[in-house]
């Protein structure tokens, strides 16, 4: 089990940020992704691993005025 944005998600081995977004339906074109306090930059979204147990946050950015 991971923690996304304080709510339980079912963690399977392999899950990527890419595929953890994906399977979340978050396609916002700027999102801000940290696990467990650790920023990921988006080039790396594929080749990043969630392990059992991660806190990760997916952050919707958006300007407004």
């Amino acid at each position: 089990m991971i923690r996304v944005n304080n709510r339980d998600f079912e963690w399977f081995e392999g899950l990527t940020v890419k595929k953890l977004l994906e399977l979340k339906t978050y396609t916002f074109p700027e999102i801000v992704v940290k696990i467990n306090g650790e920023y990921i930059p988006p080039e790396k979204y594929t080749a990043t691993i969630i392990k059992d147990g991660d806190e990760v946050l997916a952050l919707h950015m958006f300007g407004g005025g």
